[in-house]
């Protein structure tokens, strides 16, 4: 049974605070369909549990199966879930299709809202992104979450764009430049810098981002590496070359390792050789993921393994 007083206890020593949608996968395939938790932000906080970061969810689900499975698979990873995260009528889905090459498209059935209260306390990291941070009503309560957060902690921020969800793309956009003035990291995929911003370079783009003030951008572009790009310093991380399974949760556990890396960078702040270990780190933590089927991020023992150097 969940024990708000042991929940309360856990979010006293939190270092991230996960705010955004949790879900449930149905995976369909030419072998058929199977069910896995998911949701971006979900999927971040379960990667953050496995790589050994004191993790809280703030999310929305329903008390039904699918909420029960969602709620054990994070526990399994030691993420500690906020009370009010069991408040839906019924837990949202996203239907996946599996297209031959292992990459995704989706189809959602979602409900979103959650408390705007402020923590009893703000962690070293918020993360928030995704579908939370664009569908009302609960989205209004994740950006009145964000003010009251961004001069506390710092704040990261995935929108991970669903396009079908969003309705215009001048909108959208609008949204996501209003959050972005609130945080302090953005990571886009290229999907979504093209869709956000028709036209313009990913250079340009990650200069958008720091205009509008966030002191860290990142742009993944899959198999062809990421842009990391601060006012002082671009990098271009390679990629790891993976035999892939599917690309399911592969930016979650990007971010999932970015964030790790940010917590544990030490006093050097964002300097060129900070930015090229966090971005091999979570470059190595995607490359571990599409090797597997589903959202399946790599525990700390696994990623530290393939980052050793070849002896």
């Amino acid at each position: 049974m969940h024990n708000p007083d042991a929940a309360g206890q856990a979010r006293q020593t939190l270092d991230v605070l996960v705010v955004g949608e949790a879900l449930t996968d149905i995976v369909t395939s030419p072998e058929g369909s199977v069910e896995h938790p998911g949701g971006s932000p979900a999927n971040v906080a379960y990667g953050l549990g496995r790589l050994g970061v004191s993790t809280g969810l703030l999310t929305a689900f329903g008390n039904d199966d699918r909420g029960a499975a969602i709620e054990k698979h994070l526990l399994s990873a030691g993420v500690s879930l906020l009370p009010a995260s069991r408040s839906l009528g019924r837990t949202s889905t996203a239907t996946v299709t599996l297209a031959q090459d292992g990459s995704a498209s989706y189809d959602f059935d979602i409900s979103w809202d959650v408390a705007s209260t402020a923590p009893e306390y703000f962690p070293k990291i918020l993360h928030t992104g995704s579908i939370a941070t664009f569908l009302s009503p609960g989205a209004g309560a994740v950006k009145s979450l964000l003010e009251q957060a961004h001069t506390h902690c710092m704040i990261t921020y995935d929108p991970n764009i669903r396009p079908a969800l969003l309705g215009s793309q001048l909108q959208a956009t609008s949204v996501f430049e209003d959050l972005v003035q609130l945080t302090d990291v953005v990571k886009l995929s290229d999907e979504d810098a093209q869709w956000l911003y028709p036209g313009k370079d990913l250079q340009d783009t990650a200069e958008r981002l720091l205009e509008l003030g966030a002191g860290l951008a990142v742009i993944t572009k899959g198999s062809h590496g990421a842009l990391l790009a601060t006012a002082a310093a671009r990098l271009t991380i390679p990629a790891v070359t993976s035999r892939v399974a599917d690309t399911i949760g592969a930016g979650d556990s990007y971010m999932a390792a970015l964030i790790l890396g940010l917590l544990t960078r030490g006093t050097d702040g964002l300097a060129p050789a900070v930015l090229d270990q966090v971005g091999r780190t979570a470059a190595m933590a995607a490359a571990i993921t599409v090797r597997r089927p589903g959202a399946n991020p790599p525990t700390l023992e696994e990623l530290r393994t393939h980052l050793q150097p070849v002896s």
